[in-house]
């Protein structure tokens, strides 16, 4: 990374993360995504097949012949170079914007920027996605430093945004995802589990590794306080005035059957699901993706 300072990327977490290798071991090989073989150039490599340059490849694998034939660019693949990759999908709606001391989607960026560093550490390709009523940004699968000197500059500027809309997202992200791997989602999930279920289906077809982050705020889960309260929706500004003990117990019930959704339709799809608070450091969160 040189001498660039990420506000999501620290160099204290850097060191940390030399602890957390199996990570990226495990999102692009054999469990998470198919067996992978490490990518190898030189003598040992036997030529494939050629396949559409995406930013963040390496610009010594180009064909420049096949250029000048079609004005396109194309890189060389072979045997031994990997075929899968890891997209990481973030919420970046309205409701993320929400937290004390730290916001869910703060929270949730430094765990996307230390995913990314650790793939590309292990010279696997990751991709970048934020999202929310449609995607609003997204980085195809690379390998290289600047291709994740990229990823951290989305992850810099990214501010939430409007209403959340996964399962729109989902259908709009699948032209793109043209190379088989896994598919880490990280999000609030204020969406409509089946929806978000449906739209995943193609997605799953494919082969598709999923892994689904649900993150909360430990106030969205309790809710706190007492007495009357003014509730404001973070997505369309409306204002609810609420006696808080008189709901605290029905509000409570309806979030765990939330996440209890969430959870069956996971393992009813073969899906991993993992439920945490932002109080939790992200660190725990690599813990969850082996277990």
């Amino acid at each position: 990374m040189g001498k660039h300072r990420f506000r999501f990327l620290k160099p204290e977490d850097i060191k940390k993360l030399a602890n957390f290798e199996f990570a990226p071991k495990y999102i692009v090989e054999g469990y998470f995504a198919g067996r992978h073989q490490a990518r190898h150039q030189g003598v040992s490599s036997e030529f494939r097949d050629y396949r559409p340059y995406t930013y963040g490849d390496d610009t010594s694998a180009l064909d420049w012949k096949v250029f000048a034939r079609t004005e396109k660019y194309f890189i060389r693949t072979f045997e031994q170079e990997t075929n899968t990759a890891c997209y990481i999908i973030l919420d970046s709606s309205a409701s993320m914007g929400f937290g004390k001391k730290l916001t869910k989607l703060e929270y949730s960026s430094f765990f996307s920027a230390a995913l990314c560093y650790l793939i590309t550490k292990s010279g696997n390709q990751v991709a970048l996605e934020t999202f929310d009523t449609s995607i609003r940004e997204y980085a195809p699968p690379g390998s290289t430093g600047k291709h994740l000197q990229n990823l951290m500059h989305i992850l810099e500027h990214n501010t939430p945004g409007n209403k959340t809309s996964l399962s729109s997202a989902l259908i709009k992200s699948y032209p793109l995802f043209e190379r088989k791997g896994s598919i880490v989602i990280i999000s609030d999930f204020f969406d409509n589990p089946a929806e978000i279920f449906a739209a995943l289906n193609p997605y799953l077809h494919r082969g598709f590794k999923v892994y689904l982050f649900h993150i909360l705020t430990p106030e969205e889960v309790t809710l706190p306080g007492n007495g009357m309260q003014l509730f404001v929706d973070m997505e369309d500004n409306s204002k609810l005035p609420v006696h808080t003990e008189s709901i605290k117990n029905i509000y409570k019930k309806e979030i765990m059957n939330h996440i209890k959704a969430l959870r069956e339709l996971s393992k009813r799809r073969q899906v991993e699901y993992s439920f945490s608070d932002t109080q939790t450091h992200f660190f725990q969160l690599f813990d969850k993706l082996v277990r």
